[in-house]
């Protein structure tokens, strides 16, 4: 009978793409690495995170430590090893009619510049029009990124969210795979926005995508994606990072429609860096999930400003504990946070947001207002900011409102001719507007359309309409 060590030697180095085991070792990462043909330094680079991985703690900030989370029940990589597709039709027919649910080879056909499709951990189509590539713009996945642009990835990778920035950025870090890579050259505006979808099918999984967006001098960049899960009894992990370069005098709009089936855990860690002049937008709606998620900016260059515009709906057996962080650095900075939060069946939606004026930051300003809609008497709405101030010569203004669905409001919509149902979809529809009209019309279209399924979901809007 052969010996443990003897049946050691006879396995493989590496996992193969569609075996993963549960749970994540050193030997994961390395086969991650080994199926994407890495260099080495990109090895070294997840296997530094990898060991700050296992020296972090779990997090106990915010609702984390109510969650229980076992990152060893997870799959970290599920890959099938597919040659990525250029067409629609050479797509897997399974896969592709769950994205044609969600509009994508539509969108593709009437009016997308670039487009690239994650599922699980693997892109699985990615196609860029000659209009972008004419103009020295460059779009595709981050593994892609990795093999034809080495050095402005390594330049850039890691810059903005560090490995030990906390365990989720180290676990992103030393298990990515999938993502967004993106370079507007100086003085280039994106023709049309730039997009991308991802897609969790399988059970127990975690899927780890990697975005990183840099404009140039001068360069204007509009990227939007939309996120959506298999709906099953198992739950799922989704820990995402996402870097933004914005260069002296450039502007980055961000924009991220996330429609998670309930089970799943998305924890995620997103932030964008400023230079002299710079602008970024992030606007962040967040369906479904238990979600932790601040997206922030570093306001490092003088006068460079930005803005977080937050969406967020918590359902039955939800926590949404959403909003935003921004660090002011450079002189005459100006920021602007508005967080939108609904709760409904007994959910619980939360702001937390950090705004930090360092002693740099002369005559800086900013200006936070987060607003909170109760549905019912069972759900909750909560606000957390943190406010610090370092320097003298800065202004911060703060506000914000907690409600519940007016019966005045109803009445007097009903008043006029409105059903009941339309009544409230109008009311929350105008709660969110402040975010919502940010919005591409193709997105906002869909957005109204999430908000109706949410409040059906949650029978704010009765069965018999729902059916109907």
């Amino acid at each position: 009978m052969p010996t443990t060590e003897a049946i050691q030697d006879t396995q493989p180095e590496f996992y193969a793409a569609d075996s993963f085991p549960k749970g994540l070792t050193r030997r994961v990462v390395e086969s991650i690495s080994h199926i994407k043909n890495e260099p080495g330094w990109l090895t070294e680079f997840r296997l530094n995170a990898f060991q700050v991985y296992l020296e972090k703690p779990m997090p106990t900030w915010g609702f984390i430590p109510q969650f229980h989370i076992n990152l060893d029940d997870y799959v970290h990589y599920v890959g099938s090893h597919q040659k990525k597709k250029k067409s629609w039709d050479e797509v897997d027919p399974e896969i592709l009619r769950s994205f044609e649910k969600l509009g994508i080879p539509e969108h593709e056909r009437k009016y997308l510049a670039g487009i690239e499709t994650m599922n699980d951990s693997e892109t699985i189509y990615a196609n860029v029009k000659k209009e972008l590539t004419d103009l020295g713009i460059i779009f595709c996945d981050i593994d892609t990124a990795v093999k034809e642009y080495p050095e402005l990835v390594r330049q850039y990778l890691g810059t903005v969210v560090t490995i030990g920035d906390n365990k989720f950025s180290a676990l992103n870090s030393c298990v990515f795979s999938g993502g967004s890579f993106a370079y507007i050259p100086k003085g280039i505006k994106t023709p049309m926005p730039l997009q991308a979808y991802f897609k969790v099918t399988a059970a127990s999984s975690g899927q780890y995508e990697r975005t990183l967006l840099i404009a140039d001098e001068g360069a204007h960049l509009e990227y939007s994606e939309g996120c959506t899960s298999v709906q099953d009894k198992g739950t799922n992990f989704h820990t995402a990072v996402v870097e933004l370069v914005a260069k002296k005098e450039s502007k980055i709009f961000y924009t991220t429609i996330q429609n998670w089936k309930k089970n799943m855990y998305n924890w995620t860690v997103k932030r964008g860096l400023c230079e002299e002049r710079a602008h970024i937008t992030w606007t962040d709606c967040n369906i479904g999930a238990n979600t932790i998620k601040y997206p922030g900016i570093i306001l490092e260059g003088d006068g460079s400003t930005g803005d977080v515009l937050s969406l967020a709906f918590a359902g039955a057996g939800q926590i949404q504990d959403t909003g935003a962080r921004i660090i002011h650095v450079g002189k005459n900075t100006r920021s602007n946070i508005l967080a939108k939060g609904v709760a409904l069946d007994g959910g619980i939606n939360s702001y937390r947001g950090l705004v930090k004026f360092e002693p740099s930051s002369k005559g800086s300003y900013s200006h936070i207002k987060c607003d909170g809609l109760m549905m019912d008497n069972k759900s909750q709405s909560h606000a957390y900011p943190y406010n610090d101030v370092s320097g003298e010569d800065g202004t911060l203004n703060y506000e914000a409102t907690v409600s519940k669905i007016d019966e005045d409001q109803l009445f007097y919509l009903q008043s006029r001719g409105l059903g009941e149902d339309d009544a409230k979809l109008l009311i929350i529809n105008g709660f969110c507007e402040g975010v919502t009209k940010h919005l591409d019309v193709e997105y906002s279209v869909e957005m109204t359309k999430l908000i109706r399924m949410i409040l059906e979901d949650g029978h704010v809007i009765s069965d018999q309409n729902s059916q109907s």
